[in-house]
């Protein structure tokens, strides 16, 4: 699988809400997995604290919701290497139909 070359920007919510459901172990989990031209940020709300711990990954606008900590290498590895979205991870209020995502 090819490496992807593109930079992005993982935002990992530590608001209080997504504190209490494990958004601390979620961005230790992102730091400790060494993904090449991924920049990994704690974030203040973003505004889905029903729905934390959330993770946006930027400048894809991809929106991943109630994120666990054993989830994390499976984006790191589908997502941020291989540009594949996760698409049972996804949150569906910004992505309606995950099938989308899924290559023909």
């Amino acid at each position: 699988m090819a490496e992807s070359s593109q930079r992005r920007c993982v935002l990992i919510c530590q608001n209080r809400s997504c504190l209490r459901s494990g958004a601390e172990a979620v961005l230790q989990e992102f730091r400790s997995i060494a993904t090449p031209n991924v920049l990994i940020s704690p974030s203040d709300c973003l505004g889905q604290c029903g729905s934390g711990p959330t993770v946006r990954v930027m400048p894809d606008d991809s929106w991943y919701c109630r994120i666990k900590p054993d989830d994390v290498e499976t984006i790191a590895t589908e997502h941020l290497q291989g540009d594949r979205p996760v698409a049972r991870l996804l949150h569906p209020r910004f992505h309606p139909h995950p099938d989308a995502f899924k290559p023909s």
